[in-house]
């Protein structure tokens, strides 16, 4: 399963658990830091969990495993870090405050149109 193919997993996943406002950024032109960005947004801190926990589930029933973790106390942002996919879950004033899209604006937006509902 290549990269790209993960990363729409993963919005499918957030998608399935309404998630809002889902986007995958391609990183990899500008950094070496991974290859994609997926940022998400939940309405509450128990959706935010949730969210982190279906896309935990869904990748591990592909094999594969996150390399790290943080924020599961947190109930405003949940990062997965699958090495050449970063997953972020935020509640909405934790995502306006960090703002990704901006900071990663130099990256390319894929287009989610037919991917995810």
């Amino acid at each position: 399963m290549t990269t790209y193919e993960q990363a729409v997993k993963t919005a499918q996943a957030l998608s399935d658990k309404l998630a809002q406002d889902i986007r995958i950024i391609k990183i990899a032109d500008v950094t070496v830091l991974a290859d994609y960005m997926v940022i998400a947004t939940g309405r509450s801190s128990t959706q935010v969990k949730a969210l982190a926990d279906e896309v935990e589930y869904q990748l591990s029933e592909l094999g594969i495993e996150a390399d790290h973790i943080e924020g599961h106390r947190s109930d405003s942002w949940i990062l997965l870090d699958y090495t050449d996919i970063i997953v972020n879950v935020f509640n909405d004033e934790a995502r306006k405050f960090y703002d990704l899209e901006r900071l990663w604006q130099d990256g390319e937006e894929i287009d989610l149109t037919g991917i995810i509902d």
